[in-house]
């Protein structure tokens, strides 16, 4: 393993070296010439371009808000997943999230990358800020942090204007649900799953949690771990009014999934017909979908306010 690692970073070590020698070569040594220093959600120093051209993204999540801004011209490449919306899909690729390409990532020549505290390994971050291409971090962990990234990346590429419009719309959306839920009778007990065997459901401190107690629903998994384990005999027991699963669960059949739980006719959920399938991707990608992801739950929670 050691000997395939040193190889790999001779490689890598080559590959910059014949980029800094070619006409690429000043992306890769010297900062642009107007730049400016910020500080990321990270808490980290760097150095950026006052107007980033080639953009690299390295989470879904930051594909789908730098197409929200307006300024899906910007990016050069972005990660696996980045399906959404449909223009991401022809980005060229630079490995996961979680695995980044480094030299797929170095031959778009990027002047900026857009990476996530939660997912992007520091390793490669500080890779690509050795080879002086710059990396700003960004960490939300909740609507407010969405909101909040939203205004930094508009700055970051010229889009303050629509930044602002894009929070304003989501925190007018966000209230609408509020003020509707307050006139609910009652707060329904919840079952969020997003894995399937074994069943995991999600805690407090994630977007789903969130958007559960904005919704006016009472989550029965809450507590401090974010994705906790339950078995079905744990679910049973906790008794939810509401289940909702996720297309987290790839490549397994969703209404096999509900079918199982069907076979509990005495389960408030299942005899109230309230067992729901949703888009994994607007409950876990702090992007504008989360808004969308909440109006949606609030339908599933409280249908009679609807």
């Amino acid at each position: 393993m050691r000997t395939f690692l040193k190889r790999r970073d001779c490689l890598i070590v080559f590959f910059v070296l014949f980029c800094m020698l070619s006409p690429v070569g000043p992306l890769l040594s010297a900062l642009p010439a107007a730049a400016k220093r910020v500080t990321d959600q990270a808490g980290r120093k760097v150095w950026v371009p006052e107007a980033p051209q080639r953009v690299v993204a390295l989470a879904p999540s930051i594909t789908e808000m730098v197409f929200e801004l307006g300024q899906g011209r910007r990016l050069k490449g972005a990660t696996r997943f980045s399906n959404y919306p449909a223009a991401a899909k022809a980005l060229p690729r630079v490995g996961s999230y979680v695995a980044p390409d480094l030299e797929r990532i170095v031959a778009l020549r990027p002047d900026l990358c857009l990476a996530t505290k939660d997912g992007n390994p520091e390793a490669v971050v500080t890779r690509l800020q050795a080879l002086h291409i710059p990396v700003y971090v960004v960490n939300p962990k909740d609507l407010k942090g969405v909101m909040r990234t939203f205004l930094e990346i508009g700055a970051l590429l010229g889009a303050k204007s629509r930044a602002a419009r894009l929070v304003e719309r989501m925190q007018t959306r966000i209230r609408q649900v509020e003020h509707r839920v307050t006139r609910a009778n009652t707060r329904p007990r919840i079952f969020f799953q997003i894995g399937v065997d074994p069943i995991v459901s999600v805690g407090s401190d994630t977007f789903a949690g969130q958007l559960i107690r904005i919704a006016g629903g009472i989550n029965v998994a809450r507590g401090p771990a974010a994705y906790p384990r339950l078995t079905m005999e744990q679910v049973l027991a906790l008794r939810p009014d509401v289940i909702v699963i996720t297309s987290m669960a790839r490549g397994v059949a969703f209404a096999q999934v509900k079918k199982r739980w069907q076979q509990w006719p005495s389960l408030p959920a299942v005899h109230n017909g309230r067992i729901f399938i949703v888009d994994a991707n607007l409950f876990n990608r702090p992007s504008f979908r989360l808004v969308k992801g909440l109006e949606l739950l609030a339908h599933c929670i409280h249908p009679e306010l609807y």
